[in-house]
C-alpha cells in the first residue's frame, strides 16, 4: 500500500511539475541562448556577457525569492476554501513585484563600480557593463511576471509558465541574434543588443500573462480584477516576512555561484568563457529539481492549508522520489557528454577541455543540489522559512566559499578548485535542509492550519 501511495504522489507531483520544469528550463534557456549567440560572436562578447549574465542573476534570484511567498500564501488559501481572499494577494503581490523591480533597474544600471571592486578583467567589463544597460530595462516585467505567474501556480495551473516561458524563448532566438550580429535590418549592437532583445520578451511575457489572467475563466472565482487596490502594508508585510528569508536564501545559494564567477573573472578570458558554458548547462540542469521543488510547495501548501499532516508527508515524499530519479539522470548526461555540449558554445578548444572538466564537478553534486531543492521546497510549502535561511547562510558561505576559495585561489586550482567548494556548499545545505524536514513531519505531528503557520496568512474580509 505505502509503494501504491508513493507512485499516487508521484504522478499528481509529476502532473503538477512537467509545465514547471518545462517554464523553468525556458527561462534558464534565455540565458543560455545569451551565452550561445555571445560565443558565436567572440570570446571578448562571451566573457562580457559571462560575467553580466552573473549580475544579472542577482536580480533573478532576488525576485524569485521574495515572489516565492506568493505560491504558498495562495495555496494555502485554495486548500483552506478562501479562493475568493487570492484576488487581494495577486493586487498587492503586484505592487510589491513593480517596486522591486523599479529599484533592481536602477541597481542593475549602476553596477559598474562593481564589476571594478571585483576585479574584472579589463577587457571584459566593456562588454558587461553593455549588456546590463540593455537587460536592465527588463527588470520590471521581470518581477511582474513572477508574480503574474506565481498567482496561477498557487492554484495549480502551471501550464501558462510552460507555454509563455517556451513562446518568450522561441522570440529571443531570432531578436538576440539579430541585434547582436546585425541581421533582418536591425543594427549589430553587440552585448547591448542582446541586453535589449531580452528586455524585449520579458516585456512580452509579463503582458502576455496578465492578459491570460483577465480573461482565461479558470481564473473567475478568484476575483483577481474585481476591484482596485492601492498598496497596503498589511499584506504586503506578510508577504514579505515569508518572502524576505527566502529571498535572502536563495540569494546566498545564487550569491555563492555569483561570486564564484565573478573571482574566476579576474582569472582571465578561457577561464570566464569555461565557467559561463559549464555554469549554463548546471543551471539548466537544476530547472528540473526546481520545477519539482515549486510543485512541492504548492502540494504541501494545499494539504497543510487543509490540516492534513499526512498529506503534508506524502507530498513532500513524492517530490523526493521524483528529484533523485531526475538528479541522478542529469549527472549521467553531464558525464557521458561534456566535450560535445562545450563544443556546441564554442570552437576554442582550451575553453572546450575546461568546460568539460567543470561539468564533471557540476555531476558530482547534482543529488545534493537536487536534494537541497526538494527540502526547501517543502519547507516553503509549511511556510518555514527562518531556520532554513540560517541553513542556507551556513552551508554557502561557512562552508563552500571557503573551500572554493582555499583550493581555487590559495592553491591556485583556478575554476576547478572553485567548483570543488560548489560542491561543499551544497552538500552541506542538502544534509541539513533534509534534516530541519525529518524534524517536523517526523512521527504524527499536530494537524496544520494556515493560522497555526508561522506568519499567519491575513485574510481580507469577504
Amino acid at each position: 500500500m505505502s509503494s501504491a501511495r508513493l507512485i499516487t504522489e508521484m504522478r499528481a507531483s509529476f502532473a503538477l511539475a512537467l509545465p514547471l520544469v518545462l517554464g523553468q528550463l525556458s527561462s534558464v534557456a534565455m540565458n543560455v541562448v545569451d551565452t550561445l549567440i555571445a560565443g558565436h560572436h567572440s570570446a571578448q562578447a562571451l566573457a562580457g556577457v559571462a560575467v553580466g549574465s552573473a549580475v544579472w542573476s542577482l536580480v533573478f534570484l532576488i525576485l524569485i525569492g521574495v515572489l516565492m511567498a506568493v505560491p504558498p500564501t495562495v495555496s494555502h488559501l485554495n486548500g483552506a476554501g478562501q479562493r475568493h481572499a487570492v484576488g487581494s494577494v495577486f493586487r498587492q503581490a503586484s505592487w510589491l513585484a513593480l517596486v522591486m523591480g523599479c529599484g533592481l533597474f536602477f541597481l542593475v544600471r549602476s553596477a559598474g563600480p562593481l564589476l571594478t571592486l571585483m576585479g574584472i578583467d579589463a577587457d571584459v567589463q566593456p562588454g558587461a557593463q553593455a549588456f546590463l544597460s540593455g537587460i536592465s530595462w527588463g527588470a520590471p516585467a521581470l518581477a511582474l511576471y513572477l508574480a503574474f505567474r506565481y498567482v496561477s501556480e498557487g492554484v495549480a495551473l502551471t501550464r501558462p509558465t510552460m507555454v509563455f516561458g517556451i513562446v518568450g524563448l522561441l522570440l529571443l532566438i531570432p531578436l538576440g541574434y539579430a541585434l547582436m550580429h546585425g541581421r533582418f535590418g536591425l543594427p549589430g549592437l553587440g552585448p547591448l543588443g542582446l541586453g535589449i532583445a531580452t528586455s524585449v520578451v520579458l516585456w512580452l511575457q509579463a503582458i502576455s500573462m496578465l492578459g491570460w489572467l483577465a480573461y482565461s475563466r479558470r481564473y473567475a472565482d478568484l476575483a483577481l480584477f474585481s476591484d482596485f487596490e492601492w498598496p497596503q502594508w498589511a499584506p504586503i508585510a506578510d508577504l514579505l516576512r515569508l518572502g524576505l528569508p527566502m529571498g535572502f536564501a536563495i540569494l546566498m545559494e545564487g550569491g555563492l555561484f555569483v561570486a564564484t564567477a565573478l573571482i574566476i573573472g579576474t582569472l582571465g578570458l578561457v577561464a570566464v568563457a569555461a565557467h559561463q558554458i559549464a555554469i549554463n548547462i548546471a543551471s539548466a540542469c537544476f530547472m528540473v529539481p526546481l520545477g519539482i521543488a515549486m510543485a512541492t510547495t504548492v502540494r504541501v501548501g494545499f494539504a497543510a492549508g487543509r490540516g492534513d499532516g499526512d498529506a503534508v508527508r506524502w507530498a513532500a515524499g513524492g517530490g523526493y522520489a521524483l528529484t533523485a530519479i531526475t538528479q541522478v539522470l542529469s549527472a549521467a548526461l553531464l558525464v557521458l557528454f561534456a566535450t560535445a555540449i562545450a563544443q556546441a558554445y564554442t570552437r576554442d578548444t582550451a575553453v572546450v577541455a575546461l568546460a568539460a572538466q567543470l561539468m564533471g564537478f557540476a555531476a558530482l553534486f547534482q543529488l545534493s543540489d537536487g536534494l537541497q531543492a526538494a527540502s526547501g521546497g517543502a519547507l516553503r510549502g509549511l511556510k518555514d522559512t527562518r531556520i532554513p535561511m540560517v541553513i542556507t547562510v551556513l552551508s554557502y558561505w561557512g562552508v563552500g566559499m571557503p573551500i572554493g576559495w582555499w583550493l581555487g585561489i590559495v592553491r591556485e586550482q583556478g575554476a576547478a578548485g572553485m567548483w570543488v567548494g560548489l560542491i561543499g556548499g551544497l552538500s552541506a545545505a542538502a544534509i541539513l535542509l533534509t534534516w530541519r524536514f525529518v524534524v517536523l513531519s517526523r512521527g504524527k505531528p499536530p494537524r496544520i492550519s494556515a493560522a497555526d503557520l508561522d506568519p499567519p496568512i491575513t485574510l481580507p474580509h469577504p
